[in-house]
């Protein structure tokens, strides 16, 4: 049972990623379309529809993993507090500054658009930083409390600027498919410029990974794999102009770190200095899992429901009749 609702929180976690990712890529690459307010609310407008929405993943797997993981949670939260801070951090000001930036046509939005940027930034390094740290495993002092200069250590850090680069890459694959039509061939040159970068973070993460780690399972293999897939497959997108093949490949490599922290020593869910925690010890009680069995799946139905016909209703490119509310 405990391992059927990792497998739910993995699914929710991964939407998050797969979504959200792009979100932050948008904000973050904002200044490489600044020719203009209206090329900057066309950008902002490419993004509008789904950005809320893909935020409710995130919402979704911190509800699922307090219920069904309170353990885990607990010891999470507590080891890398300082991460969880400067993430929440980013994801307010990020969120905030979207709404508020074209609230009012006659203000001026030179600080939200900072707001933007900087939120955007700071949410793609604190979740690199804490996803590297949970797959090395959480730096703790021998009393178990957070050492916090650990956190920062050369391997999370390595995942942080990774992370900038992967949602940026994201990011641009997104705009080459639903920004205005003039804005696609700059989208594209993004897109391929990070791609290095990118490359280089997958390739120095699982070398890097391979020699430090001890016990990593057959399906942290499995998915260090379809990574690199994936980004093969965004690149030949990218080559062959068929963009829409470019995002669904970046969308897959960027929930690939989050489903490697949740597998690669499984069914070890949590790895410290000084202590290992299973599945089955971050579980709830067998009670609580069957009041959460009457309430998951169909919020889950409802959340794939709702994102699908989002992308429905908004599979457009943005162009000149479109109504833009950032």
């Amino acid at each position: 049972m405990a391992t059927f609702w990792w497998c739910v929180l993995g699914l929710l976690t991964c939407g998050y990623f797969a979504l959200a990712g792009y979100d932050y890529g948008v904000g973050m690459l904002l200044p490489g379309f600044e020719a203009g307010e209206r090329r900057r609310r066309q950008t902002l407008g490419a993004l509008g529809p789904f950005f809320l929405a893909n935020e409710v993943w995130l919402v979704a797997a911190v509800g699922l993993l307090f219920g069904a993981f309170p353990h885990l949670e607990d010891k999470v939260f507590a080891g890398a507090y300082v991460l969880v801070v400067t993430l929440l951090l980013g994801l307010v000001t990020f969120t905030a500054s979207m709404q508020l930036r074209s609230r009012r046509p006659d203000a001026r939005r030179g600080a939200w658009t900072a707001g933007i940027v900087g939120g955007a930034l700071v949410t793609a390094l604190s979740w690199g930083l804490f996803l590297g740290n949970l797959v090395l495993g959480l730096p703790l002092s021998p009393d178990g409390a957070p050492t916090v200069l650990a956190l920062f250590g050369p391997y999370a850090v390595l995942w942080g600027l990774g992370f900038v680069a992967l949602f940026c890459l994201q990011g641009a694959a997104f705009l080459a498919v639903r920004a205005p039509a003039e804005l696609t061939g700059r989208a594209v040159r993004l897109a391929r410029a990070f791609s290095a970068p990118v490359f280089g973070f997958l390739v120095i993460a699982a070398g890097w990974g391979f020699w430090a780690l001890d016990d990593v399972s057959g399906l942290g293999v499995v998915v260090a794999a379809v990574a690199f897939a994936a980004f093969a497959v965004t690149r030949i997108g990218l080559a062959v102009r068929r963009y829409r093949v470019a995002l669904a490949g970046s969308m897959v490599l960027s929930a690939c770190p989050a489903l490697l922290a949740g597998t690669v020593r499984f069914p070890a869910v949590l790895v410290s200095s000084h202590y290992t925690l299973t599945v089955d010890q971050a579980a709830t009680a067998p009670e609580t899992f069957a009041v959460l069995a009457w309430f998951a799946p169909p919020a889950v139905l409802v959340l794939l429901v709702v994102q699908w016909l989002t992308w429905r209703g908004h599979r457009h490119p943005v162009d000149q009749r479109s109504l833009l509310h950032f």
